[in-house]
């Protein structure tokens, strides 16, 4: 392994480039173009899930703290990501306690999404929550064109791009990764990258709060069962916010791109980034055989 100076870490400089960016609640929101015609009921319930949905940043990060206790450099990065995610949450129970109060989320209903995750490969877990930082900035860039209400539709734009930032700077982590531990990065990235960029092949919501994390739990171990409504996030992407192919496409597009600059290698569609993981475990296999080593050990 490779070894990093304090001057390669990454969490200074994307610290600063937040900082750069970071908007504020009070006087970057355009709350005075609030406009009660065009809220609707279903518009605002859906409102509150996302708000206890982003409440799930918080066991998010006590397990990406407790799985990341040898990078001193990410950990210090989730104290950026982790304000800026609850920060989300704040926003969205503000716009709920200003326009609807009687939908504000419980204390109970927060913490109700607060609960273990299982550990697994860190690596394996920043390339899920890359892609599932590509899938939710879609998913709110899509939802402000659902909306009709100024307000809320300047929220979600505002949020979006966030996600944005959060996703480019874990793309930075995954190029560390690659420079220091190699082979055991790149099949971790690809193995995920392929089934984050395959959503057409499921019907579940590939996104990192609706996967089960607590086998102990099962089957209320998703962010998603825990919400007052366990079944929302499908209707609202289905039937509400109308999440179609088009829009799925977007979202394996920049899967597909990322991964190809991290990679220096095109890859145009998934059934190519899973060529090029096979060829990756294929590697592995053939170096970990020939120093005599176990395949499995190989491959950790």
């Amino acid at each position: 392994m490779k070894q990093i100076s304090a001057q390669d870490m990454l969490y200074p400089e994307l610290f600063r480039a937040m900082e750069r960016v970071r908007w504020d609640m009070e006087t970057d929101i355009p709350w005075d173009k609030f406009d009660a015609s065009l809220l609707s009921d279903e518009q605002a319930m859906t409102i509150k899930m996302n708000a206890i949905t982003e409440w799930a940043a918080l066991p998010a990060t006590e397990m990406f703290l407790r799985d990341n206790r040898h990078d001193s450099d990410f950990s210090a990065f989730m104290s950026v990501w982790f304000f800026e995610e609850q920060k989300h949450s704040l926003v969205l129970m503000e716009y709920l306690r200003r326009f609807r109060p009687d939908l504000v989320p419980t204390e109970a209903e927060l913490h109700a999404v607060r609960f273990e995750f299982d550990p697994a490969p860190a690596l394996e877990t920043l390339m899920l929550h890359f892609c599932g930082e590509i899938r939710l900035n879609h998913w709110y860039r899509c939802a402000a064109e659902w909306h009709t209400e100024p307000v809320i539709k300047a929220i979600y734009e505002t949020i979006a791009r966030d996600e944005a930032r959060h996703g480019g700077a874990y793309l930075r982590y995954m190029k560390k990764a690659l420079n220091s531990v190699g082979d055991a990065a790149q099949a971790a990235f690809t193995k995920i990258g392929v089934l984050m960029a395959s959503a057409n092949r499921t019907s579940q919501a590939l996104h990192p709060t609706n996967l089960h994390v607590n086998e102990a739990l099962f089957p209320n171990d998703t962010v998603q069962s825990r919400l007052p409504d366990s079944g929302w996030l499908e209707r609202w992407l289905d039937q509400q916010i109308k999440f179609n192919v088009d829009w799925e496409k977007k979202v394996v597009e920049r899967i597909l791109h990322n991964l190809s600059l991290l990679f220096d290698r095109s890859f145009e569609t998934v059934q190519e980034l899973n060529r090029f993981r096979k060829e990756t475990s294929q590697r592995m296999a053939a170096m970990a055989k020939a120093s005599g080593m176990p395949e499995a050990q190989g491959q950790a």
